[in-house]
């Protein structure tokens, strides 16, 4: 059988003619070559870890929508925020699961300066003083509607709703947050808690601003952990951002900067990789993303089908956050991250 030799087309060019000696491929050719030309790189620098806490003892209990992640008692907190300290991440946020009884319409039992996340902010800032705290001010988890606002016949109210979350911030930073970032997305709510920290002597609590929380499909398995998933009565599309909308992210985190934010974030993470590169470009402020609870509890159920390689496709994912703009990312997957670039 003759081996068939494709015939040069009359006058065709070599590959050299046609890129003009420029191979891109050069410098691909090898592992050394390619770390040596590499532009962005993770490091455990770039991590927040977030963590949910319960009232309680002892307590290690599994979030079925979150594989490998856990609502970890006071006790048992402290005890991951010394692992996460030995790691060198360098921050870690709380998120609470309330009991239902104390729980109501306005969220008031944030203004307890002895509920879970005010006690679990002490007891690590107690054992672990070098470690981060960042804390959320919104009522989402205090609500008996699930709603991050008050509600009142129907609407969340903006203005009372600013002045809970603020009483809130101040209260968090007197347990020893060391950052304030409130989610809720209400309007004037940024620079409503810097007067506030500031007038109270905190005027060094940061305040990282969820300036473009979207509407998004992404927040499941979080609802679950933190116990609103059957609460909720309607949607938050009133108070959250259009994902359609990137022009209205844009003017989000312009106002947040001026009322006193010092640091932006992007959530959910990796379906609005376009808004963390626009807000990086335009402000050249501190710009974070958080891999939702979705993203996360995705990749995990592919890895355990075996459809992906979970590790790969984990690391691949946050670096296209450090690609994207983000100075750091929030995510479910720090500690392990963490241990594997250690390793």
């Amino acid at each position: 059988m003759n081996k068939f030799t494709p015939a040069k087309a009359a006058g065709a060019r070599s590959v050299d003619e046609i890129t003009g000696s420029r191979r891109l491929r050069r410098m691909r050719k090898a592992d050394w070559s390619r770390r040596l030309v590499r532009e962005n790189r993770l490091s455990v620098d770039d991590l927040i870890w977030p963590i949910f806490v319960v009232d309680g003892k002892n307590i290690r209990e599994p979030i079925a929508a979150m594989p490998g992640v856990f609502r970890l008692s006071l006790d048992l907190a402290v005890k991951e925020a010394e692992r996460a300290a030995k790691l060198g991440i360098p921050a870690i946020a709380t998120f609470p699961n309330v009991e239902l009884g104390l729980r109501d319409q306005t969220g008031s039992h944030i203004l307890d300066p002895e509920n879970v996340i005010n006690r679990t902010t002490r007891a690590i800032k107690h054992a672990v003083p070098e470690i981060g705290i960042i804390t959320d001010a919104a009522l989402d988890p205090f609500t008996s509607h699930g709603h991050d606002g008050i509600l009142r016949d129907g609407i969340i109210v903006n203005d009372e709703t600013v002045e809970q979350i603020t009483a809130a911030a101040v209260i968090q930073a007197a347990a020893g947050a060391d950052i304030i970032a409130p989610s809720d997305m209400m309007d004037g709510r940024i620079g409503a808690i810097r007067d506030a920290l500031d007038a109270n002597g905190f005027q060094d609590v940061a305040i990282m601003s969820y300036a473009t929380k979207f509407a998004s499909a992404f927040y499941g398995p979080y609802r679950e952990a933190v116990g609103t998933a059957g609460l909720l009565k309607g949607d938050k599309k009133t108070y959250y951002l259009d994902h359609a909308n990137s022009d209205e992210a844009l003017r989000e985190a312009e106002q947040d900067l001026a009322e006193g934010a010092d640091m932006l974030m992007v959530k959910p993470g990796l379906p609005y990789l376009d808004i963390i590169r626009r807000l990086k470009d335009e402000f050249r402020m501190p710009t974070f993303a958080y891999q939702v609870s979705g993203e996360y509890s995705m990749i995990r159920a592919a890895a355990a089908n075996g459809w992906i390689d979970g590790d790969k496709v984990m690391l691949e994912s946050l670096l296209a956050f450090k690609r994207a703009g983000c100075d750091g990312i929030l995510t479910y997957f720090a500690p392990e991250v963490a241990e594997m670039l250690k390793g």
